[in-house]
């Protein structure tokens, strides 16, 4: 299981500094998919790039892995986790892969790095990855670079790489970003079709969100604002702007938020983060809101703070 719990970030910045991941707490169950949905700039990136001990900055709180803290790792016992216990796939799935190396090779290169095996075996225990990812033809693809992968191709061939070496958690940063309809539906499959893997996925895809998570999270400003079933997100959401989000979607009228999310610089001096975009907002907004449990959903807003 992976349990974070009030992790916060700050970066300096001239005159101060600044905290893009605020408080987050949040657990993801093992072999399950949790998506994040945010707007860009709300700190989703940073959260998966603490988790792998690279975001820098002043990192405060727990991040705790199948029972092992992961805050205040070393660099060294860090390397030995990526990519023998945690995988990551970048967001844009062509930087993910060195165009100078042959498919199967990058692929394989876990298992010499973290497993010692030769590289003769390490490319074909590639091949069989990539054929159990439904490549057809994997040994043609091996041979071949990353230029000669489709989008959808290169995001299999990344999945592949991090989970060779027996990876149980895996990343994902904006997996379907920049992929056409088809594509996006490879991407789908894959995920959904994973064993023996968590997933934390981030993402502005809200029907990727609907169609491969079993739980999903509302992130805005550095925090998370509701995190629920994917089910109860998407059919009653209770926070206004994971309301707003879901009317976004081409079959909820495309009605898209107004106003835009606050500068980090100003975080620390609101009450609520959401207040001049809500319609809801009132006195109390001026404060921070509480995080609020409701049955097996949380949410952060003054709306709920009467229910508990």
């Amino acid at each position: 299981m992976l349990c974070i719990d009030q992790l916060s970030v700050d970066f300096p910045v001239q005159g101060g500094s600044i905290r893009p991941v605020d408080h987050i707490c949040l657990e993801v169950s093992e072999n399950r998919r949790h998506v994040i949905v945010g707007e860009t700039g709300s700190g989703k990136s940073v959260l998966l790039a603490t988790i792998l001990g690279l975001a820098g900055g002043r990192v405060q709180g727990s991040i705790r892995w199948n029972d092992r803290e992961l805050v205040g790792l070393g660099a060294r016992e860090f390397a030995r986790l990526r990519g023998s216990e945690i995988a990551y796939i970048p967001q844009g799935n062509a930087s993910g892969m060195n165009p100078l190396i042959r498919n199967g090779h990058q692929i394989g290169e876990p298992l010499i790095v973290h497993r010692g095996v030769t590289r003769r075996m390490a490319f074909r225990q590639a091949v069989e990855t990539m054929r159990r990812l439904d490549f057809l033809r994997p040994e043609h693809w091996a041979q071949h670079y990353p230029h000669n992968l489709s989008g959808g191709m290169k995001q299999r061939a990344l999945v592949a790489m991090g989970t060779i070496a027996g990876s149980r958690l895996l990343l994902a940063d904006e997996p379907t970003k920049g992929l056409d309809e088809a594509r996006r539906a490879e991407v789908e499959a894959l995920f959904c079709g994973l064993e023996g893997t968590t997933l934390l996925c981030v993402s502005h895809d809200l029907r990727f969100t609907r169609r491969i998570a079993h739980s999903a999270s509302v992130m805005y400003a550095g925090q998370l604002l509701e995190t629920c079933s994917c089910e109860a997100l998407f059919q009653e959401p209770l926070h206004p702007y994971s309301q707003m989000l879901i009317a976004s979607m081409p079959e909820n009228g495309f009605h898209f938020p107004e106003g835009f999310a606050p500068p980090h610089r100003d975080y620390a001096r609101l009450g609520c983060r959401f207040a001049d975009r809500c319609p809801h907002a009132g006195p109390r907004c001026g404060d921070p809101p509480p995080v609020v449990q409701l049955s097996e959903r949380q949410v952060q807003c003054w709306r709920y703070a009467d229910r508990t």
